[in-house]
């Protein structure tokens, strides 16, 4: 984990996960399709082979209002028009046409303008609520545009200019237009241009975008220069596979067949992707190729199987490459890790994980510290444990007298004469109840703990003590990932136990003195881990507790991760879980580090100043929740 003190961004702006994970989720439903991604790009895209839709980084720097209302037009326009009323066949058709014209980039970014220009009006009738969103898209387009107009034919960009001063004819009017000597070469284009206020579909709007560049062709000399549209990137790229039926079945000449819609090439590479995952022999997408077996047991994959294992060989060199031609040296392989597969997160289909109990400390140094340590926390485990249970003692008295039937009281006979509602029994002591709660805790196992892993041992052992004083089930684990291993293919990780939640009150001083730091952490993989361990417990009152010292840090997860580990912490939440977060630092935590915090735990976050006072926040992070569960009882 990169520190947070360390936390250098030049581009300081990160959209707010919960906030990011509405818009996703309302991409989704728009939609109906669960798999979805929303992403931000320069740009607004659509790639069918990440499962992603991407809103443009235009809608930064600008009011909050007017940030949140392009952000829902480009979704409205992603999800809806594009989503259901983009003709795909017809664009591909048209793409394989003009591949070799002079202006063929002038084409499609003009055929794109048009097609968002109908449909932003498709949306807008289907849907009166996005008139709002998108009233605010054509306000800031056309300022951009108006100002790309001037820049570019100052620059001699004339084909760029073009395509603005078409743009702000359709969206203004043509009343409205700026005038310049270039605008006027564009004059005689309007009339034809003015057809766009009939296009229904794209085939019409491709057809309208191609005469008008022909119109205007003699007074160009290179085609745009610039890019305004990326939506169509990756669709042929996505369409061009012969084993993804539907859209490549126009390359086979069956056009009747050919996916028509974004939706439905989406929806084939969704399923396929399912299908071809690999079961036990893994292929790869592009090519439907099948690998060379990497055990003597591997066996032909099935369609309907899953992935419940994954090993690593031995034919591998430092990087973990298999080596393709040692086939007789590959030995079976060890089945000790699991495959996390997408229910841990669309971020994490691709880790691997190792579950183990930490090897408990036996040098005399780590038996020494344990001492000192348990003697120097003595004095606060009992005043916490006394307290507690003197709550727990008048929570139960209070429950057993001023009752309405039981014992007499002798002492409460005058509120038989005095009282409306008189109460003069009580109940004869039961045996004490256990606290209903369970408690996990993870513990960030990354390469940047390391100066700070005394002190964490400390809080730990103390959180440790005095549950097991209390009688309050819990686990403690530390996790983190294999930088040195992970690959885009592969990204092992690792959940070793301190204390499991079957060892009831066992002491494991010793395990917490063996805690190390590592490499890298996943937070929001992590945080599914201990949710599962947790979710299907009986216990009233359920925790799960973070100690971290910065981000989630890991192969491929920097903006990823933050948006990943705030929908695991709302995941958790709707199980009933409380997540807690305590910032580990050892200076006092910039409004940046705060701010970040906030945004991936709510206001579930507290920050220590300094490594001294990491097990004073503990303290008060465990008064605090077990108070809350003697209230509650």
């Amino acid at each position: 984990m990169a520190e947070l003190s360390r936390f250098i961004q030049f581009n300081n702006e990160q959209i707010n996960p919960r906030q990011m994970l509405q818009y996703e989720q309302l991409s989704k439903a728009l939609s109906n399709t669960p798999s979805l991604q929303l992403t931000e790009r320069q740009l607004i895209e659509l790639k069918p082979q990440e499962q992603q839709i991407a809103m443009s980084v235009f809608w930064r720097h600008r009011s909050k209002q007017i940030t949140h209302l392009g952000r829902l037009s480009d979704i409205y326009l992603l999800s809806i028009g594009f989503w259901r009323e983009f003709n795909v066949r017809v664009w591909l058709e048209m793409e394989e046409e003009f591949k070799d014209h002079p202006y063929k980039k002038l084409i499609k970014q003009l055929a794109l303008m048009i097609e968002e220009f109908r449909l932003m009006d498709v949306v807008e009738k289907k849907r009166p609520g996005t008139k709002q969103a998108f009233e605010t898209r054509r306000k800031a387009y056309i300022e951009s545009h108006k100002h790309r107009f001037e820049v570019n034919g100052q620059k001699g960009f004339i084909a760029d200019s073009f395509l603005s001063y078409l743009f702000l004819a359709a969206h203004e009017g043509m009343i409205r237009l700026p005038q310049s000597e270039v605008a006027d070469q564009f004059e005689p284009v309007l009339i034809l241009f003015q057809e766009i206020y009939d296009v229904r579909n794209t085939t019409q709007s491709i057809a309208l975008a191609v005469r008008t560049v022909f119109a205007i062709e003699e007074y160009l000399a290179r085609d745009l220069v610039l890019d305004y549209y990326a939506l169509m990137d990756a669709i042929p790229e996505a369409a061009k596979f012969h084993e993804h039926k539907g859209v490549t079945e126009q390359a086979c000449g069956d056009k009747d067949n050919a996916k028509e819609t974004i939706e439905q090439l989406f929806r084939t590479w969704h399923r396929e992707t399912q299908e071809e995952n690999g079961v036990h022999l893994r292929y790869e997408l592009e090519r439907g190729n099948a690998g060379k077996a990497l055990s003597i047991e591997a066996e032909e994959g099935q369609e309907g199987n899953q992935i419940s294992e994954e090993g690593v060989g031995s034919a591998s060199d430092s990087s973990g490459k298999v080596f393709e031609n040692d086939s007789n040296d590959i030995k079976k392989l060890p089945r000790t890790t699991k495959q996390a597969k997408k229910e841990y997160g669309e971020q994490n289909a691709n880790v691997i994980f190792e579950e183990k109990r930490i090897e408990p400390a036996k040098d005399f140094q780590s038996l020494e510290m344990l001492s000192v340590w348990r003697k120097e926390q003595s004095p606060s485990v009992k005043a916490l444990t006394a307290e507690f249970r003197k709550r727990m003692a008048q929570k139960e008295i209070a429950k057993r007298d001023h009752l309405t039937k039981g014992r007499l009281n002798a002492s409460q006979l005058m509120s038989l004469v005095l009282d409306e509602h008189p109460k003069p029994f009580y109940q004869k002591n039961a045996k004490s109840k256990e606290l209903d709660a369970v408690f996990g805790l993870l513990i960030d196992g990354s390469a940047s703990m390391m100066d700070k892993m005394d002190e964490t041992k400390k809080a730990v052992l103390l959180f440790h003590d005095v549950l097991r004083q209390m009688k309050i089930t819990h686990e403690i684990v530390s996790f983190y990932e294999d930088a040195y291993e992970a690959t885009a293919e592969v990204q092992p990780n690792t959940f070793e136990w301190l204390h499991k939640l079957q060892d009831g009150q066992k002491d494991n001083g010793l395990s917490i003195m063996s805690l190390e730091p590592h490499e890298d952490n996943r937070d929001g993989f992590a945080i599914r881990w201990m949710m599962k361990q947790l979710k299907n417990r009986d216990e009233k009152h359920r925790f799960l507790l973070i100690f971290s010292d910065g981000e989630p840090s890991a192969f491929d997860y920097a903006q990823n991760g933050i948006k990943d580990t705030a929908e695991a912490v709302l995941e958790a939440e709707k199980y009933g879980i409380q997540v807690l977060h305590l910032f580990l630092n050892t200076d006092m935590p910039s409004e940046e580090q705060l701010h970040l915090f906030h945004t991936i735990y709510g206001t579930h976050t507290v920050s220590a100043n300094s490594v001294e006072k990491f097990t004073e926040i503990t303290i008060r992070l465990l008064r605090k929740l077990i108070s809350l569960v003697i209230s509650a009882e």
